[in-house]
């Protein structure tokens, strides 16, 4: 179990004060207790494809080069070239699809044994810190991705190639060998081809996952959101404290709990049905914004745009101006 400094402190012993969140959550090292176990050894073994699904989609280079000659001269090798370009890349396109479904699976495991029953959101965090760090290491995954995603225009050029060249046929009926022949069938292209429409296609998947888990989990909602701004009010209060920055081993740690720290605004911001913007948010999203400004900008701003573009409520008439204003490019 991760390393915990304290329960929920008061700032002084002034009953009326704001709570302090002074919990250290053991983002390296946190180990499962007996009871996490069966949640922790399914959610990680979807976390292990996930850092191979970063590196797909970190050296995702394109095909642009072949399409466009195979667009300007559509003669049979051109198009074959370009199908050969294409098709490893479809493969790899299909892989981070099949990797987002699975996310969708575990999600709502793994949430249903963070929020609800006897225990506290703090509890939850004090107590099941191996699987408060898995989920971590989703929302960091996430971010990470869509990042990326963002960054390569070639996936969606490349994808739409792919499916214009299935769609036309000629030269898939030819002698091209098996292992190169079209193997995704109609329905999950067009599945794959609205989950790369999206800008930030895996936020999509999670906020929908965990929306559905509040759902089917009516009784969860308040637990569910509650636990979502506990824990991005801790992250806030580890970074901006010098001695919890201390314990951190590695330096990257710090980094990784910036992007949690954010990606649970950006959750909650779509699983709340007023979002994390309005005055009665229970999120500190100034608080958060301020400290994300101190950062260097190659930190900063990429979290900055992720709060600027990919939530859900931040140009609603519920949030203030001045959280508008604060978050202006």
């Amino acid at each position: 179990m991760g390393k915990l400094l304290s329960l929920l402190a008061r700032d002084d012993s002034n009953c009326c004060s704001s709570p302090r969140y002074d919990i250290f959550l053991d983002f390296e090292n946190a180990a499962p207790t007996d009871t996490e176990r069966d949640v922790f050894e399914e959610v990680q073994r979807v976390l292990l494809d996930s850092e191979k699904i970063l590196e797909e989609i970190q050296c995702y280079k394109g095909a642009g080069k072949e399409i466009r000659e195979a667009i300007a001269d559509p003669s049979r090798i051109t198009q074959e070239r370009a199908w050969r370009a294409v098709k490893p890349l479809v493969d790899k396109l299909l892989r981070c699809y099949q990797h987002s479904l699975e996310l969708q699976r575990v999600v709502p495991r793994l949430l249903g044994s963070l929020v609800g029953g006897a225990m506290s959101p703090t509890q939850h965090l004090e107590q099941q810190q191996a699987l408060v760090k898995q989920f971590a290491e989703i929302l960091e995954f996430v971010l990470k991705f869509d990042e990326h995603k963002m960054k390569t225009p070639a996936i969606q050029n490349d994808f739409s190639y792919y499916r214009r060249s299935v769609s036309r046929g000629g030269l898939i009926n030819s002698e091209l060998p098996p292992d190169e022949e079209p193997h995704i069938g109609a329905e999950v292209a067009n599945r794959m081809s609205l989950f790369y429409a999206q800008a930030t296609p895996m936020l999509k998947v999670l906020s929908e996952a965990t929306s559905q888990f509040v759902n089917d989990n009516q009784q969860d909602l308040e637990n569910t959101t509650e636990t979502l701004s506990t824990m991005a009010k801790v992250c806030l209060r580890m970074l901006e404290n010098p001695k919890l920055v201390a314990q951190f081993s590695r330096e990257e740690t710090s980094l990784l709990v910036l992007r949690v720290m954010v990606g649970l605004i950006i959750l909650y911001d779509w699983v709340h049905p007023s979002g994390a913007f309005c005055r009665s948010s229970s999120v500190d999203v100034k608080g958060c914004v301020k400290f994300l400004q101190q950062q260097p900008p190659a930190k900063a701003e990429p979290l900055l745009n992720a709060l600027r573009y990919t939530t859900k409520h931040l140009n609603h008439q519920s949030t203030p101006k001045n959280i508008r204003t604060l978050l202006a490019a």
